[in-house]
């Protein structure tokens, strides 16, 4: 889930609360904060608090919450985890420490350090991309024997791999992206965490129901449709979290600006990203079925 501000940059509680209560009507059963998505790097530790305390007034007991905890510090990482904990979150999603790229030994005990501090189940995140260090198959498969290590945010780009681990442990995998919802979860993964999600929850919901009906064929041609605007929002150079927010602003939903570093996406990119936008709803209509 994106994290709302208002036009002074501030923190939008009221619109985190009703677009939380939205994605739940649309078919999420779960809500990551705090993410890359949800601009993690420049909310203050208060602020994290703060988004789960009034997400879970929003919607309750009807999903879980998972709050993002990580940081480049183990400490710290312990410090989030423990106020995510407090202040009413189901689990916490741990990035790998990024910038100081920790051998795989080091990765192993920084997890393993977040995963003993709480009561919390955690879900490793893996996108070597950003981080510029993997969690290599078979420290996820060490990893897997904690009991509190239960389930991965999987944005490694290595299907093998995922295989591997999913053969190996009992891991719930998501897939971190779009692209991958059906690629993954045939081959065993729980389901995905997803910025599309924000604008198209239902129909990204389609896919994996769909599937689960006995319907591969219209599965696959529901994400064959929604390549287009995944295309646009994660992979035409502007990070997801501009351009979920660009299609969010334009839909009159919750969202507000984008913090510095980053800035809003231009005219042309949201003229492109509402019209993949139109075009993907047009076709995913019920009164033209897939």
């Amino acid at each position: 889930m994106i994290t709302p501000f208002t036009e002074a940059g501030a923190l939008d509680l009221d619109g985190a609360q009703r677009l939380a209560g939205r994605l739940v009507a649309e078919g999420c059963d779960g809500l990551v904060l705090s993410g890359t998505t949800g601009e993690s790097p420049t909310t203050t530790d208060a602020e994290k608090a703060e988004l789960v305390r009034a997400v879970r007034a929003a919607v309750g007991d009807r999903v879980p919450l998972v709050a993002g905890v990580g940081t480049a510090d183990t400490r710290h990482t312990v410090d989030l985890a423990l106020a995510a904990e407090k202040a009413g979150a189901d689990g916490v999603l741990v990035v790998s420490p990024y910038y100081s790229r920790p051998p795989q030994d080091a990765l192993e005990a920084h997890f393993r350090e977040i995963a003993d501090a709480s009561g919390l189940p955690v879900m490793l995140y893996d996108i070597p991309g950003r981080t510029g260090t993997r969690i290599e198959p078979e420290t996820m498969i060490r990893l897997a024997a904690h009991p509190r290590i239960v389930a991965v945010k999987d944005c490694a780009y290595d299907l093998l791999g995922t295989q591997k681990v999913l053969a190996r442990t009992e891991l719930a995998y998501y897939a971190g992206c779009d692209e991958q919802i059906l690629a993954l979860y045939a081959v065993g993964a729980t389901g995905y965490v997803s910025t599309v999600g924000n604008i198209v929850p239902r129909q990204l919901r389609a896919i994996l129901d769909r599937f689960d009906a006995g319907d591969t064929g219209g599965a696959a041609l529901l994400q064959q449709r929604a390549m287009e605007l995944i295309e646009l929002m994660m992979a035409s150079g502007l990070p997801g979290t501009v351009t979920a927010k660009a299609l969010l602003n334009a839909l009159d939903l919750p969202a507000g600006p984008v913090r510095p570093p980053l800035l809003p996406a231009g005219r042309e990119a949201l003229d492109g990203l509402r019209g993949a936008y139109e075009r993907f709803v047009g076709l995913s209509a019920p009164s033209n079925p897939a």
